[in-house]
């Protein structure tokens, strides 16, 4: 299974950006989807984001739609979430996931599922 680790949370104003990643080892990132996810305080996990094993395809939540880029480097292993015009509502502990890539991509999203997570990087967007 493949092992990730997100990084990049922080404090932001409300208007500010932050670039999250997720870097994957154990199994190479191009074998998963990878989805990013995000909880915030008292409520469940919710995606918010996703693309396919090749990059071909991706997915976002109408919440963060033309706000959340995800995109990924495979070379690198790494996959990231740019978010622009943070509002406080985006405020959560997010995680990156990982689906098997013999699961159709679709068919994936938006369940919040996935076979391996992360530990979760904190997000808290407060003027």
């Amino acid at each position: 299974q493949v092992q990730l680790v997100e990084s990049g949370g922080g404090l932001v104003k409300p208007g500010d950006s932050l670039r999250l990643s997720c870097i994957a080892s154990g199994r190479t990132l191009s074998s998963y989807h990878i989805g990013w996810f995000r909880q915030p305080p008292g409520k469940e996990r919710e995606f918010v984001a996703a693309i396919s094993s090749g990059g071909g395809s991706r997915w976002d939540a109408e919440s963060v739609r033309g706000r959340f880029t995800i995109s990924r480097d495979n070379a690198k292993n790494t996959v990231y979430l740019q978010m622009d015009n943070l509002k406080p509502e985006d405020t959560a502990k997010y995680f990156c996931g990982a689906r098997d890539r013999a699961h159709l991509f679709l068919k994936w999203v938006p369940q919040t599922t996935a076979d391996s997570w992360g530990q979760g990087t904190q997000v808290t967007v407060s003027s």
